[in-house]
C-alpha cells in the first residue's frame, strides 16, 4: 500500500495536533489547584451580640468600637445594606458561610471571635463568656473538620482566668492559637499585668493573632470625626502603635518564642522599619529606650508574621514579603467584611513562583498554626 505525499502530511500532521492535545490535556489534569487556607476569618454568636448591645445601649460613648461595629452591624442594620450582611454571616457557622467558600475555593477558614470580642466585659463576664464562645467555636469545628480551624478568645481581663482557659483551648478543644482584639481596658500587652499571658502563649507554642479594635480612649476622640475610627485608618493605626509598643518595651527579649500576627499586610510596620530601626538606634545611644538584643526589624522578621487581610495591594505585597520574608506571610480574606473571590484572584494573580503562592496560601499558615499532624 502507498502513501501521497500529501496523505503523509496530513496524517503527520493530525498525529502531531492529536499527541499535543494529549499533553496539553495531561498537563492540565496534573496541575492541581493550590491549597487556600484564610487566616483571619471573623464570627460572632447570639450570646455576644446580646451582650455587646446591652453595653452600646446603656453606654454608648464608653468605646469607640460601639459606633464603628457594634450598633451599625447588630442594632437592627437596615435589610440589604453591608452591616445587615455582614451580621447574618458573622452569625452562620455553616449554610451562607460554607457556600461562599465553595463559591471561591477556599478550603478552610480559621475563624476567629470578631471585635471587641470578650474585651469590653468586666472580668467575670468576659471570662465567662470567652469559655462559652470557645465552646461554640469548637462545636462548629466539629461539625465541619475540614473546613474549620480556630483561634480561642479569653480575657486579659483576668490574667489567671485567662491562662487557663488558654491551655484549655489547646490541650482540650484543640484549637491552633489564640486572638486578642488589641487593647484591653485601655491597656496594652506589654503593660507587666499581662505576662502570663504571654508566657503561656510561648509555652503552649501557638501564636496570638493581634487584631485590630477601634482605638482606646486614650486616643480615640481624633477618630470620632469621619468614619476614622474603624478599618479606613483608625484600625490600623491602633494595632500598628500596639505592635511597635511590644517590640520597644523588650516583651521578646524576655520571650523570645513568642509570636505575634498582625492582619492587613502587618499594619503599616513594614513601611516603617527603616526608622523603627533607625530612631530606636538613636534612643538607645540617648539613654531613652532601654537598649533591645535586636533591631525592630528583626524581631518583626523573628517574632510576627502578617497576613494579606483587607489588603489587595502588589506592591504592598512585595514590601511585606521582604521585609517579613516569605515564610512569614499568610493569605487571608478578613470574611465577611471584604469579597472572598476577589481575595483569592490577588494572591492567584500576584507576582509569585508557585512555591511562594503555596507559601502563602497554606503552607506557612499548616506550620504557623499546627494545621499538619
Amino acid at each position: 500500500m502507498t502513501t501521497s505525499r500529501r496523505g503523509f502530511l496530513t496524517g503527520t500532521t493530525a498525529g502531531l495536533a492529536m499527541t499535543s492535545l494529549t499533553s496539553s490535556a495531561r498537563g492540565q489534569a496534573a496541575k492541581v489547584p493550590t491549597k487556600k487556607i484564610a487566616t483571619e476569618e471573623a464570627f460572632a454568636t447570639p450570646e455576644l451580640v446580646k451582650a455587646w448591645l446591652e453595653i452600646a445601649r446603656t453606654d454608648p460613648r464608653s468605646s469607640l468600637d460601639i459606633p464603628t461595629g457594634i450598633l451599625s452591624i447588630f442594632d437592627n442594620p437596615r435589610p440589604g445594606s453591608n452591616q445587615d450582611r455582614f451580621r447574618r454571616r458573622l452569625l452562620d457557622l455553616d449554610t451562607e458561610r460554607l457556600a461562599d467558600m465553595d463559591d471561591a475555593g477556599v478550603d478552610m477558614q480559621i475563624l476567629s471571635v470578631t471585635i471587641p470580642g470578650v474585651q469590653i466585659f468586666e472580668p467575670d463576664a468576659a471570662s465567662a463568656l470567652a469559655i462559652a464562645t470557645n465552646d461554640h467555636l469548637a462545636a462548629a469545628i466539629a461539625r465541619h473538620p475540614r473546613r474549620f480551624a480556630g483561634l480561642a478568645c479569653f480575657a486579659p481581663q483576668d490574667p489567671v482566668r485567662a491562662v487557663r482557659e488558654m491551655e484549655r483551648a489547646v490541650k482540650a478543644l484543640g484549637l491552633n492559637g489564640f486572638i486578642i482584639n488589641s487593647h484591653t481596658g485601655n491597656l496594652y500587652l506589654d503593660d507587666p499585668r499581662f505576662a502570663p499571658v504571654l508566657e503561656a502563649a510561648q509555652a503552649l507554642d501557638r501564636p496570638i493573632y493581634l487584631h485590630p479594635r477601634a482605638p482606646s480612649n486614650g486616643m480615640a476622640e481624633p477618630f470620632r470625626d469621619y468614619s476614622m475610627g474603624g478599618s479606613i485608618w483608625g484600625f490600623g493605626v491602633e494595632a500598628g502603635t500596639h505592635a511597635v509598643r511590644l517590640i520597644l518595651s523588650g516583651v521578646f527579649d524576655r520571650y523570645p518564642r513568642l509570636r505575634i500576627v498582625l492582619g492587613h499586610m502587618g499594619e503599616a510596620l513594614p513601611f516603617w522599619m527603616w526608622r523603627l530601626d533607625h530612631m530606636a538606634a538613636r534612643r538607645a545611644k540617648d539613654g531613652r529606650l532601654k537598649p533591645l538584643e535586636l533591631a525592630p526589624s528583626e524581631y518583626f522578621r523573628r517574632n510576627f508574621a502578617a497576613t494579606t487581610s483587607g489588603f489587595e495591594s502588589p506592591d504592598v505585597l512585595d514590601l511585606v514579603i521582604k521585609s517579613a520574608g516569605i515564610d512569614n506571610v499568610m493569605w487571608a480574606i478578613d470574611f465577611p467584611y471584604e469579597n472572598s473571590r476577589d481575595a483569592v484572584g490577588f494572591i492567584e494573580g500576584a507576582r509569585l513562583t508557585e512555591s511562594e503562592r503555596a507559601s502563602i496560601f497554606h503552607r506557612n499558615a499548616e506550620r504557623l498554626f499546627h494545621l499538619v499532624d
